[in-house]
């Protein structure tokens, strides 16, 4: 009978402890019975992937991978310190959004931009960017406009010493730094995927001195943002793009025929 009791007594508070353990109570006794449940979060399965992913989205802004250069999985691995696994998973990500297109079982590159192609992407960055810029222009004042006057500058320099990649990485700062400040994310992901596409044949346009020409539409850009100008900025948004088109349609239809 006492030792009914005993177990009995035993019984309950094991169920008590069981059930305090499923509400985030733990005790020594239900130590005595399961391993307790550690509350630390895992570590995200996609942290490398994403790190990888946005390294080589880098270098494809920054004009480090341009048109014809072919890359492959184990060299990208062996740069980035990481397994091939990741470096897969990222390029898939980026070759399903047309960024980068597969040239053998090994190999990855930049896509061939047709003139069709260009096309659409210069109607949707028209519309796209210069909806961004304008969101932007109450945004932007004081160290955020002297941190632009101060890009234009090293623009100017950049064209002048035809250092393009340095040119280039500029232009791209500039541009984005009055992107962010629309302070849309949903805005700017969908700029960085059109860049994406198309910024790896900017190279071609150092050859026909448009970077003197874009730096006059970035000028422009900044007095509209001065005097609060919404549509000018606009305008000198679309002037921009609009410019850098005229010179790449007939650069692509030379590239092509290489």
């Amino acid at each position: 009978m006492l030792r009914k009791r005993v177990l009995a007594r035993f019984t309950a508070r094991r169920r008590r402890a069981m059930a305090a353990a499923q509400r985030g109570r733990w005790t020594p006794l239900t130590e005595a019975f399961q391993k307790p449940v550690l509350s630390v979060a895992r570590a995200p399965r996609d942290t490398m992937q994403d790190f990888v992913y946005r390294q080589l989205c880098e270098l494809i802004l920054n004009g480090e991978i341009a048109p014809g250069q072919l890359i492959t999985i184990q060299s990208l691995a062996g740069a980035f310190g990481v397994s091939a696994m990741p470096v897969r998973e990222a390029l898939q990500r980026l070759t399903a959004a047309r960024v980068l297109t597969v040239i053998s079982s090994r190999s990855i590159g930049i896509p061939l931009l047709t003139g069709e192609r260009l096309a659409d992407l210069r109607r949707v960055r028209l519309e796209v960017e210069s909806l961004a810029a304008v969101w932007a222009t109450p945004n932007i004042a004081g160290e955020g406009m002297a941190e632009l006057e101060k890009i234009v500058a090293d623009m100017a320099a950049a064209a002048a010493a035809g250092d393009s990649k340095h040119y280039l990485r500029c232009n791209r700062a500039f541009h984005f730094k009055i992107y962010q400040a629309a302070g849309s994310d949903a805005l700017l992901a969908m700029i960085e995927t059109l860049w994406l596409q198309i910024s790896p044949y900017f190279h071609l346009l150092r050859a026909s001195g448009n970077y003197f020409k874009a730096n006059e539409q970035h000028e422009l850009m900044l007095a509209a943002i001065r005097a609060r100008d919404e549509a000018a900025v606009s305008l000198a948004v679309r002037n921009d793009i609009e410019a850098a088109y005229r010179v790449l349609v007939p650069l692509l239809e030379i590239e092509s025929t290489k």
